[in-house]
């Protein structure tokens, strides 16, 4: 109707994209926008929503291979006697980056007022990690030589439900940080219950960095030598009672201390995980089985958040967490009767041997 009106300027269209794009979609069509309409003024601009989230697809399934990768490859770049540091010195500059990272960015983007070139910076820093990565000279050979088949691909998995040591520690992270994932509600408690604003959520969210940052540069220093098992369930247990603190606590102070605890206790959790994943495990299987782990790792994190929100509409944000940090209590009493071994790990290289 709008094609075919004369052009007196009292017949308007308002249309979207897609005019322009189905004359390539269809074959014949009543009218040729470019010909017949005329574009008088741009009301309103969208992102293009899918691919943002192709992109997303693409950054995961990148971490997907990424990880297993790096971890698997740590123990070719360091003496066995220097992994432990060399786990706590990743793990530290991880959590720095964690923290100054966000930081960089949101300094960088109120100075520009433009997101082009934080993403712009972004792509060069990956660049430059790239280039670094490329730059070590590191021959594993092939540590796989069956064939691939569905043998193969399982067989991480066949190996850490073998392996009772392993499975109680990477199940143990699966449901603490599952129950005990108070950090999605943290804009929650900013806002409505520590009545803090942006600046107190940026100090809220920066504290179990900080704690793990600060745990994992002393654990680089002074790597834990004996009781590996007791010390992992009773940092998990920590991390339980620091969440059930952070829940009740109104006092912003508190709160922020019972964060950093939050953060510190699971650092020791993941510094020994990470030990008996990569040095319990033989080559052939590292990459395979660090996968499993990051499985467990991502569903934790993300099933968490999940749940936490859950719980805090059905019954508030602070029973919510409170409700996590007693049930991941729960769990580290119930492990610590399913998994003897994992409590009676004494040094974590001894096990390896």
């Amino acid at each position: 109707i709008v094609a075919k009106a004369p052009p007196d300027g009292y017949t308007v269209l308002l249309g979207t994209s897609s005019r322009a794009i189905n004359p390539s979609l269809y074959r014949s069509m009543p009218f040729d926008p470019m010909k017949d309409l005329t574009p008088v003024c741009l009301l309103i601009r969208t992102p293009n929503v899918l691919a943002i989230y192709g992109v997303l697809a693409l950054v995961g399934t990148a971490r997907a291979f990424m990880a297993p990768a790096s971890q698997a490859l740590l123990p070719h770049l360091v003496p066995k006697e220097d992994f432990p540091s060399a786990v706590a010195m990743g793990s530290s500059l991880w959590q720095v980056a964690s923290i100054v990272g966000p930081a960089a960015g949101g300094v960088f983007y109120g100075a520009v007022q433009s997101a082009a070139p934080v993403f712009a910076t972004c792509a060069v820093l990956t660049a430059c990690a790239l280039a670094l990565v490329l730059s070590m000279h590191v021959k594993t050979g092939r540590m796989e030589h069956r064939a691939t088949s569905w043998t193969t691909v399982l067989a991480g998995i066949k190996y850490v439900w073998a392996n009772k040591i392993l499975l109680g520690a990477i199940s143990l992270d699966l449901f603490a940080v599952l129950l005990g994932g108070a950090v999605a509600l943290l804009p929650i408690y900013a806002r409505d219950i520590l009545v803090t604003g942006p600046w107190g959520l940026g100090f809220l969210r920066s504290a179990p960095a900080f704690g793990a940052a600060v745990t994992a540069i002393y654990l680089a220093y002074r790597p834990l030598r004996k009781h590996a098992g007791l010390v992992m369930f009773a940092c998990v247990a920590i991390f339980g009672i620091a969440t059930i603190v952070f829940g009740a606590s109104r006092l912003f102070s508190v709160s922020l201390v019972a964060l950093v605890f939050v953060g510190a206790s699971d650092m020791v959790s993941v510094f020994i995980r990470q030990q008996l994943v990569l040095l319990a495990t033989p080559e052939a299987m590292r990459g395979r089985v660090s996968a499993v782990n990051m499985v467990f790792i991502g569903a934790s994190n993300e099933l968490g958040e999940f749940e936490s929100g859950a719980t805090a509409a059905w019954i508030g944000a602070a029973p919510a967490v409170v409700l996590g940090g007693v049930g991941t209590l729960v769990v580290v009493g119930i492990w610590m009767l399913l998994f003897p071994a994992l409590r009676r790990v004494d040094e974590v290289a001894r096990e390896a041997a």
